[in-house]
C-alpha cells in the first residue's frame, strides 16, 4: 500500500469517526416537548331540563429526555373540575431497554380505564372505575420490567407515601401503600391486565383487585373489565364495579376520485358502554363514622347504580388527537339510591383536542 492509499484510508476513517461521534451527540442532547389537553364540553340532563358548559381538562405538560437514559415529565390541569391540580411530577430512568425506574407524583399502575389519560379515553365522561372507584394518583417509586414469553408482558409495581397530591410536606408514615400491574400482550390482538393496590384514605386499610380484556382487532375493540375493593375490618361493605364496552372505527376518505375534500371527519366510531357500582366509599376522613363505642366505619360516598352509554365519537384528525364526542347516558339507581347533582341521565357534546 503506498503514501497515497494510506492517506486516503486515514482521512476516510478520520471522517467515519466524526460522523459517529456527531450522531451520539445529537442523540445525547436534551429533548423537550410541551404538549397538552383541552376538552370542553355541553351537557343536558333530561331529567331537571337543565343544561351547562364546561371546560372540563386543561392540561399542560413538559416531557423530554436529559439523556438516552433520564427522561422526565411534568403536567398540571389548570382547570381540573374548576380547579388547578398539578398531576404528574416525576423523573425516570431507563437503565436498558427492559427497565424503568420511576420517582416522583404519579398515576398509579392500577385497571385498564383509571389509566387512561383524558385524550384517550373513548367516552366522554369516565366509567365508574375510572372516577370513582380506581382513580388513584400519588408520590412514590415505581418498577416497570417488560419481558419476552413468547408475547410481551409488562410488568409494574410501586410503593407510594398514600398522602395524595397536596399533602407531602410534612406527611410521614409507617404505613406504605402499594400497587402492582401485569399486561400480557398476545398476539390474536387480546390484552390481559391484573393488578392489585392497598390504599389508605384515612386511617383504615382498602385493598382493590383488578381484572380486564382488551380485544383490539382492526377497527373493532370490545374492552371487560372488574374491580373488587375490600374495606379493612368491615368499615364497609365490598364494593363491586364492572364496565364494559365495544366501539368499531368506520374509516372515511379525506378526498373524493377528483382530488376535492370529501368528508370533514376521518373517522366515525359509534360505541356502546355499560358500566355498574355497588355503594362505594372513598375512605377519606370525612366519611369515616365513629360509634359510641369507638368502632369506625365508612359511610357511603356513592351510590349503587348502573349507567348505559351510547354515542358516537367523529375524529377531525387522527384518532385522540381532534374528536367530537355525542353521547347520551342513561343511569339505573337502587331504590334507597340518591342521585348526585351530576350524575342523572344527559346528553353530552365534548370537543376533545390533544397536542
Amino acid at each position: 500500500m503506498n503514501t497515497t492509499e494510506r492517506i486516503k484510508r486515514g482521512a476516510l476513517l478520520m471522517t467515519f469517526c466524526l460522523a459517529a461521534m456527531q450522531m451520539t451527540a445529537q442523540k445525547s442532547q436534551p429533548t423537550m416537548k410541551i404538549g397538552g389537553t383541552i376538552r370542553g364540553k355541553y351537557e343536558y340532563q333530561t331529567q331537571d331540563q337543565k343544561g351547562r358548559f364546561e371546560v372540563r381538562t386543561a392540561r399542560v405538560d413538559v416531557a423530554g429526555n436529559i439523556n438516552p437514559i433520564v427522561s422526565y415529565k411534568a403536567e398540571i390541569d389548570l382547570c381540573d373540575e374548576g380547579t388547578i391540580k398539578m398531576l404528574d411530577a416525576y423523573a425516570m430512568v431507563n437503565p436498558w431497554k427492559s427497565l424503568k425506574i420511576t420517582l416522583g407524583q404519579m398515576r398509579v399502575p392500577f385497571t385498564i380505564d383509571a389509566h387512561r389519560s383524558p385524550y384517550q379515553q373513548y367516552f366522554a365522561n369516565r366509567s365508574f372505575i375510572a372516577k370513582q372507584v380506581g382513580n388513584v394518583r400519588d408520590v412514590g417509586a415505581r418498577l416497570g420490567y417488560t419481558f419476552n414469553a413468547g408475547f410481551p408482558i409488562v410488568v409494574e409495581a410501586g410503593v407510594y407515601n398514600g398522602s395524595g397530591l397536596t399533602n407531602q410536606k410534612d406527611f410521614w408514615t409507617n404505613n406504605i401503600n402499594f400497587s402492582a400491574k401485569a399486561q400480557f400482550l398476545l398476539p390474536c390482538g387480546l390484552n390481559a391486565v391484573l393488578s392489585a393496590q392497598k390504599v389508605r384514605p384515612s386511617d383504615i386499610n382498602i385493598m382493590m383487585y383488578d381484572a380486564g380484556l382488551t380485544f383490539h382487532k382492526k377497527g373493532f375493540i370490545a374492552e371487560a373489565e372488574y374491580l373488587y375493593k375490600h374495606y379493612e375490618k368491615g368499615a364497609h361493605r365490598p364494593v363491586h364495579a364492572f364496565d364494559s364496552f365495544v366501539s368499531y372505527d368506520i374509516n372515511l376518505p379525506r378526498k373524493g376520485a377528483d382530488g376535492q375534500a370529501k368528508y370533514l371527519f376521518t373517522k366515525v366510531s359509534p360505541l356502546l358502554r355499560y358500566d355498574f357500582m355497588t355503594d362505594h366509599s372513598d375512605g377519606s376522613s370525612s366519611a369515616v363514622v365513629t360509634a359510641a363505642d369507638g368502632m369506625r366505619t365508612l359511610k357511603t360516598t356513592d351510590y349503587k347504580r348502573g349507567r348505559i352509554t351510547g354515542g358516537v365519537t367523529l375524529s377531525l384528525d387522527k384518532p385522540f388527537l381532534s374528536d367530537i364526542r355525542v353521547n347520551y347516558e342513561k343511569y339505573f339507581y337502587g331504590h334507597d339510591g340518591v342521585p348526585k347533582v351530576s350524575e342523572k341521565d344527559k346528553i353530552v357534546v365534548e370537543l376533545m383536542v390533544h397536542f
